[in-house]
């Protein structure tokens, strides 16, 4: 991975030119491509904000806004206090991105960030290239019942992540998406970090069970009941037994 720092007028953009060879500003706004489309589904809740596909096939991109979530969203809504370039939401998300992919995790592969500041706040864009035939956990739940074995693969994967060390500050059915052959991948690392083994672990385990509660709490078709969890630990915990 190649990391280059381009100055804009109001900021800066990061990108790898072996995955985008030229990056302006323009590549941030969706009008800046010649195809651009919303993202559909519960795909589009990944990172509250604004997510579009953008470029041609076979190589498309995923440009996301950053927008706040929770109660400041009414009075910030896409707007982040200045603390330094290296601590802005998309160099920080762009940067661990590119470890993870580097190390082999199954994750977007970041291609472009960028933030434009006017005074103590800034906005922020990020680019990652699309990943093929992938559907959120939540919608492959909507669709089809899982079996045992997809359930104890899912923990595996997620304690791969863990081990590598990855926290998700919002690890939920939306932002873990499932490939045709029922891969796991991880999206929307916006506030995530490298970490040490801890407690943290437990917390976004809790947080994905939450997730899944409250789906079938809207949706009592979703094929999803408590021995998935019990699988889905199963599969986690023998995975950290071999580690």
């Amino acid at each position: 991975m190649t990391e280059i720092v381009k100055k804009t007028p109001s900021g800066a953009i990061i990108y790898d030119p072996s995955v985008i060879r030229e990056i302006t500003e323009s590549r941030f706004r969706p009008d800046g491509w010649l195809h651009a489309e919303a993202v559909p589904g519960a795909l589009g809740s990944s990172g509250r904000g604004t997510t579009m596909y953008v470029g041609n096939v076979p190589r498309q991109f995923v440009l996301r806004h950053f927008v706040r979530g929770g109660q400041i969203r009414r009075v910030a809504r896409d707007r982040y206090f200045w603390t330094g370039e290296s601590r802005t939401r998309p160099f920080a998300e762009w940067r661990m991105l590119a470890k993870m992919a580097d190390s082999g995790l199954r994750v977007p592969r970041p291609a472009a960030a960028r933030y434009s500041r006017r005074g103590p706040v800034y906005t922020a864009d990020i680019i990652t290239v699309r990943i093929p035939d992938v559907e959120t956990l939540s919608t492959l739940l909507a669709r089809k019942r899982c079996d045992a074995d997809f359930w104890l693969s899912l923990g595996k994967s997620v304690h791969g992540f863990h081990a590598g060390g990855v926290y998700h500050a919002d690890m939920n059915a939306h932002n873990l998406q499932i490939d045709g052959e029922g891969d796991l991948w991880m999206l929307d690392f916006d506030r995530g970090r490298l970490l040490r083994p801890g407690p943290w672990q437990q917390r976004t385990l809790s947080r994905l069970h939450r997730s899944l509660q409250k789906l079938r709490a809207q949706n009592p078709a979703l094929h999803f009941l408590p021995e998935n969890w019990e699988q889905f630990l199963e599969g986690y915990f023998a995975a950290a037994k071999s580690a």
